[in-house]
């Protein structure tokens, strides 16, 4: 384990380096074996399209950023290596003193993202390129996942306030806490994580369990209790014998007494039953007791299809607690992320690769690219434009976009702007780009899906997004399907 030198930060960091598949590491040994480990490859990390992925919020670059800066051979690694009898010590050798040298360029977290554009891309040495790619999609294929929940689950839940509640429901300690990181990213505003909380600035929040309730002789005695240790951060779980029978008159019981000393209670948490009904009739009796500012609290199994259920029966909530659903990403397990090689770079020019492959969703796009977003006349996203990294658009004239499977479908623009929404992160093996705070993402998160219209958002049947390709990159994909179309069997 490694601390920072930054005590205030108080991160605790791992040394990453073997979070690697053992076939990385048996290709660089072939690319040092036959000459070819310096030469420059650009790697393209992107989602292929699926129904649950129509747009994803981009998260855990820095998490990726960290593993590539850190990366360090130690002799233990070395010595494990060596064990496996698979590496001659040449190999063994130039491990020791790897580092990174290369070039990052991506996207900030935080961006609304797209199947097929580049979300990060890598221009390094075959190497060093090689050795990154199973840690670098661990890292954004889960972050990426989890804030694009959490961003549908905050879509729906518009203002209320949605907090991390997915802990102990997490696949390991890890997922957990890089899948609250993420959560915030999409919109959470806090998290029961106390861990991740402390590790990335994060508001921790929480209340009692119905084990707390239960281990006192009543419930009202249990409400108390905690009402006079957190007298102005009551808030009482009301469904652990009966919600409207006792749970919710003994939490008004409380919170008279509360405000008879001069403080203000928080309000109830529903975590079972019909949520629509109970909380229209909790509402009701908690008017009636003249607690019209208490809130109402939900949580238990919910995501963005039970929210917007429970909009459609003008359910009485506040606020949600999002477990399960959101930490697991729930209805799609995986993002489906690749790390494919766009290009080898050979006496300074580029020469582009593509994968060409029978299934269509499997082909990709060749060369060194970067991803425009061009915004209509009310300043929202028309579409995205994924260009060559030596191409610019001019602004002044018309913009023909098409569609690259249906090169018919058409669309020309005009009064537009445009925006690069690919950066340079590191350059030559240094950072050069200023990490901002996860509050913050989570600000820019929320403002880059404010770009987009409603229709590409909703829940069910979205509207598709253009992601089109410009006339010169489409021109060199069709070549080399072309030309690999020509080759003798």
């Amino acid at each position: 384990m490694r601390r920072t030198k930054d005590r205030s930060v108080k991160k605790v960091m791992r040394n990453l380096t073997l979070l690697t598949d053992f076939y990385q590491l048996t290709m660089m040994n072939t690319y040092l074996n036959s000459g070819t480990e310096n030469k420059i490859g650009i790697f393209d990390v992107f989602f292929r399209g699926k129904a649950e992925t129509s747009y994803s919020v981009a998260a855990g670059l820095e998490q990726v950023i960290d593993y590539i800066l850190n990366i360090k051979f130690t002799d233990e690694d070395i010595e494990y290596l060596r064990s496996q009898k698979a590496f001659d010590e040449r190999f063994l050798k130039k491990l020791e003193t790897l580092k990174f040298s290369g070039d990052v360029y991506a996207v900030k977290e935080g961006t609304v993202v797209f199947p097929y554009e580049p979300i990060l891309t890598v221009s390094a040495p075959l190497f060093e390129a090689q050795l990154i790619e199973t840690a670098i999609l661990n890292i954004i294929n889960h972050q990426t996942l989890i804030a694009t929940k959490a961003a549908k689950i905050n879509y729906v839940a518009a203002e209320k306030d949605v907090v991390e509640f997915g802990l102990r429901r997490a696949q390991g300690p890890d997922a957990g806490i890089y899948g609250t990181r993420a959560s915030v990213i999409g919109g959470c505003r806090s998290t029961s994580n106390v861990y991740a909380a402390k590790l990335f600035g994060i508001q921790p929040k929480g209340t009692h369990a119905h084990s707390f309730v239960m281990s006192f002789d009543s419930e009202y005695e249990a409400f108390m209790k905690y009402a006079e240790m957190y007298p102005d951060k009551c808030l009482l779980l009301v469904d652990t014998y009966d919600t409207l029978g006792s749970g919710v008159p003994n939490a008004i019981k409380v919170f008279d007494y509360l405000k008879s000393i001069g403080k203000k209670p928080v309000g109830i948490r529903i975590d079972s039953g019909d949520l629509a009904y109970l909380s229209r009739a909790a509402r009701e009796m908690l008017d009636k007791a003249g607690h019209t500012d208490a809130t109402i609290f939900a949580s238990g199994d919910i995501d963005e299809n039970v929210i917007a259920s429970l909009n459609t029966q003008n359910a009485k909530i506040d606020a949600y607690g999002i477990g399960t659903k959101l930490i697991t990403g729930y209805d799609n397990p995986s993002l489906g992320g690749v790390y494919k090689l766009a290009g080898i770079v050979e006496n300074g020019q580029i020469i582009p690769k593509m994968k060409i492959s029978n299934s269509k969703e499997k082909l990709t796009n060749p060369g060194f690219k970067k991803v425009y977003r061009i915004y209509n006349k009310d300043n929202m996203a028309e579409a995205d434009l994924v260009m060559l990294h030596d191409e610019e658009i001019d602004e002044s004239k018309p913009l023909t976009i098409f569609d690259p499977d249906i090169t018919w479908q058409k669309k020309t623009l005009t009064g537009y702007t445009v925006k690069n929404i690919t950066v340079k992160i590191i350059e030559k093996g240094k950072l050069i780009y200023a990490l901002p705070k996860l509050y913050d993402i989570r600000e820019y998160a929320l403002t880059s899906l404010a770009e987009f219209y409603d229709a590409y958002k909703r829940l069910q049947n979205p509207h598709i997004y253009k992601v089109d390709l410009s006339d010169k990159l489409y021109d060199m994909r069709k070549t080399l399907i072309g030309t690999f179309l020509k080759q003798p069997e």
